[in-house]
């Protein structure tokens, strides 16, 4: 290993760390709001109870819209004109009808990735990503959204007629459900305010995103630096043109396909938005006992996974199979503790299509998953790297503390005898354990041999 590629190990690990601190605070985050939940859900039913039905019917009547808040969402505003341009005896109606197929075509393209539309206006056509459903995505999904958009116009069978500008920003947004039989949404807040602004200063034909926007989708598309606007207690907010989707991310001889790259890039963030929900799954619904296959444990798998990838030399694409495996490999445990890596693999194949997983990648994904099964006998290298991951632990500083958790949880299901018992165990699975991967021999061998001699202090071998 050279030093410009060590000097990139050492970079990639410090974001890891990172990574993985922000992890456990959002666990510790999540166990903490779902004990509030728990509290106020027991107070709402003891409150229902009391009151009688035409009481209850009475509040459920002044109820207010639901308001739902969001961190992260990315407002679209786009205005299209074309009457401007149409001769006197052009009829009018036709025209209207034209501009309703755009729009309908429109709906179809936000559709397609997942964005809500809110509204349109004469002219005007509003749509956001990251409602009702929080994603990390959507800052990639409503530019590809605009982007299509632009190539429909471009394309249109009259498109000196039509002009199109599309302004984008990403930031808070607030949002009100609407409708009971078909739900629709009202947003509102800066985030919207500065869309709109984005799109009043855009030339015709462009794309036109706040510098919020570019830097959460800058690795995706080529942009081109526009100039400032002044807003409101932000100061000027620099502005970009989306000209186009990066080459290497495209199909050859097209524009908007994306090509296999692509998706891997995408799904590397998008698996943020599983992980979340499989974590939040993890931490309400495995069982007490489990002191050691816990959340904390999955964090370190998918941390490690991607670790001894990174030393083995695996691909981007072949990195996003490992750390989903790592994050199903113990999911299963919230079925049954025997056999929950078949589970975690029934799991898997129910979430993974929502996710745009291909079946060979899902295929890939459960063997993987399957390795972790003990005793391990990996076949291919990233079976071989989540074996390692999945016993990272027995070459770390904390080998010891850690090893316990594991003999408290075997011992709840009274699974293992005494103390002393288990460690004469520990030291027999050490003596003869060995990493399958160069990359977690050089990294936790020598620890590991520590190990072993701290292990036999412990053990007392007249008992």
């Amino acid at each position: 290993m050279d030093q410009s590629q060590e000097k990139e190990l050492v970079k990639r690990i410090k974001k890891l760390v990172q990574v993985n601190k922000e992890l456990e605070e959002q666990v510790n985050k999540l166990s903490a709001q779902n004990e509030e939940l728990l509290a106020k859900n027991k107070e709402f039913e003891e409150l229902v109870a009391k009151l009688e039905p035409r009481a209850l019917e009475a509040e459920r009547k002044k109820a207010k819209p639901d308001t739902l808040r969001f961190k992260m969402a990315t407002v679209l505003y786009a205005e299209i004109h074309g009457f401007a341009k149409v001769h006197q005896n052009v009829d009018s109606q036709a025209m209207i009808d034209e501009l309703d197929q755009i729009y309908f075509e429109f709906d179809q393209i936000v559709s397609r990735y997942n964005i809500e539309k809110i509204k349109t206006l004469g002219d005007s056509y509003m749509a956001a990503g990251g409602i009702p459903i929080k994603n990390r995505t959507n800052p990639i999904e409503v530019v590809m959204a605009a982007l299509e958009m632009v190539n429909y116009i471009e394309s249109h069978p009259r498109a000196g007629v039509w002009d199109l500008k599309i302004g984008i920003h990403s930031g808070q947004v607030t949002a009100t459900a609407q409708g009971k039989k078909k739900v629709s949404y009202d947003i509102k807040g800066e985030t919207v305010n500065i869309a709109h602004r984005m799109n009043s200063s855009c030339p015709v034909g462009k794309v036109n995103i706040s510098v919020m926007t570019y830097e959460l989708v800058k690795e995706f598309f080529h942009c081109q630096y526009y100039g400032k606007m002044p807003v409101k207690f932000l100061g000027n907010v620099d502005m970009y043109f989306v000209e186009r989707l990066h080459p290497e991310l495209v199909l050859p001889g097209t524009r908007l396909q994306p090509n296999e790259a692509y998706r891997t890039r995408f799904g590397l963030i998008q698996f943020g938005d599983m992980q979340e929900l499989i974590l939040d799954k993890l931490e309400r619904e495995l069982p007490g006992y489990l002191y050691y296959h816990n959340v904390k444990h999955t964090i370190d798998v998918v941390t490690q996974v991607e670790l001894i990838g990174w030393g083995e030399g695996v691909t981007d694409e072949e990195i996003l199979l490992l750390k989903t495996a790592g994050l199903f490999h113990d999911a299963g445990h919230t079925i049954e503790y025997a056999n929950h890596e078949y589970h975690g693999t029934v799991m898997a194949r129910a979430m993974l299509p929502k996710y745009n997983y291909t079946p060979e990648q899902i295929e890939t994904i459960c063997g993987i998953i399957m390795a972790t099964k003990l005793p391990p006998q990996p076949e291919t290298t990233l079976q071989k790297i989540i074996c390692d991951a999945d016993l990272d632990y027995l070459g770390r500083s904390d080998m010891i503390p850690v090893a316990h958790t594991l003999y408290d949880e075997l011992k709840a299901q009274d699974k293992i005898g005494t103390l002393n018992e288990w460690n004469k165990l520990q030291l027999k699975f050490l003596s003869v354990h060995q990493y399958f991967t160069e990359t977690a021999r050089n990294l936790r061998e020598v620890n590991k041999q520590k190990q072993i001699d701290r292990v036999k202090e412990l053990i007392d071998w007249d008992a």
